[in-house]
């Protein structure tokens, strides 16, 4: 019979064994059953690597959706809306003859498919009329806008480079010229030019350039007091070589969208000064004409002389100022890479 010494050295030996012998068994595989096969290791790695396939890997960036850039958007809804303007222009201007037909047994018809914008009191069909309409007030508005832009470029760039005493009379010409509203000078202008499509012309030509040469002579200023417009100067380039390199290039962009935005505003006063009286003649077609012409007629339920056509030179109008933004998007640096 072991001693009572003998016995407790025992329990010590087994409780220092213990933690060591319960490991080992923890990390023995487990014995299989009596009668039933125990998996080996190569049976068991397919069913691993199948419970890893199947479970959900999570997605941290999607990728990016198959489709246009911004920039070929961009590119591409300018150029469909200056596609419809020359459409719009071409069907007007081959349209002209046909416009100012007249067929009284056809007249005061509603829109159908016939005549889908109706038929006025003189049986003239009313798309053919708004078409050569907009045809007319597109092309005074291109003649126009370009006349005033030359103006700008040229008062804007004398304000720039001209002296302090140039500056301080271009500058107070453009304050002038924003004082008194833009319609009043248009028809007192035109008024004395006998109306008609020079007096418009040169009317809306006077008196839209103000905007635009702020621009211009903004550009100019910021342009000669930058860092390589100093650096150029210093190395000798002549002032034909500044104006060249630095300066064309640094206006031209604002200057062209400038001009693009400087259309709508002349086809909306032609529209304007035509349906005031103080125009183009009746005998001409122009949107302000039909819509002048349709006032007597809406009280007695011929709205579409009126709505049609006045839809239409929205819709021309939104068309400048889409190519007019787009184009800025493209042109100005902050946006052109978004």
């Amino acid at each position: 019979m072991p001693s009572f010494k003998q016995t407790t050295r025992q329990n010590a030996a087994q409780s220092e064994d213990g933690p060591a012998q319960r490991r080992t068994r923890a990390e023995r595989p487990a014995q299989a059953a009596p009668g039933v096969d125990a998996p080996t290791a190569s049976s068991a790695a397919p069913a691993a690597c199948a419970s890893v396939a199947a479970a959900p890997v999570p997605v941290l960036h999607a990728p990016a959706t198959a489709g246009l850039s911004n920039r070929r958007r961009t590119l591409a809804a300018c150029v469909g809306a200056a596609a419809l303007l020359v459409a719009v222009v071409a069907a007007g201007v081959l349209a002209g003859p046909d416009a100012m037909s007249t067929d009284f047994t056809q007249k005061n018809l509603a829109p159908s498919a016939v005549h889908p914008f109706g038929t006025d009191w003189m049986g003239r069909d009313m798309l053919l009329r708004t078409l050569a309409g907009l045809s007319t007030s597109v092309l005074v508005g291109l003649l126009a806008a370009c006349v005033s832009a030359v103006v700008a470029l040229a008062l804007g760039c004398a304000a720039a480079l001209g002296g302090r005493k140039v500056d301080a009379a271009v500058t107070w010409l453009i304050d002038l010229m924003m004082g008194i509203p833009h319609i009043v000078l248009l028809i007192l202008v035109s008024y004395a030019l006998g109306k008609g499509f020079w007096g418009v012309t040169v009317g809306i030509a006077l008196t839209h350039w103000p905007n635009l040469a702020r621009v211009v002579r903004a550009e100019v200023l910021q342009c000669r007091e930058s860092t390589f417009f100093a650096v150029a100067r210093r190395l000798g380039a002549s002032r034909l070589s500044l104006a060249k390199n630095h300066l064309l290039p640094y206006v031209f962009p604002q200057f062209i969208v400038g001009l693009i935005l400087l259309f709508p505003h002349a086809v909306l006063h032609e529209a304007a000064v035509t349906f005031l009286g103080f125009g183009l003649p009746p005998e001409q077609p122009a949107i302000g004409i039909i819509l002048s012409e349709s006032m007597s007629y809406l009280s007695t339920g011929m709205w579409w002389l009126a709505v049609f056509p006045g839809l239409a030179l929205i819709a021309c109008v939104l068309l400048f100022d889409c190519i007019g933004t787009s184009l800025r998007k493209l042109i100005d640096p902050a946006s052109a890479q978004e």
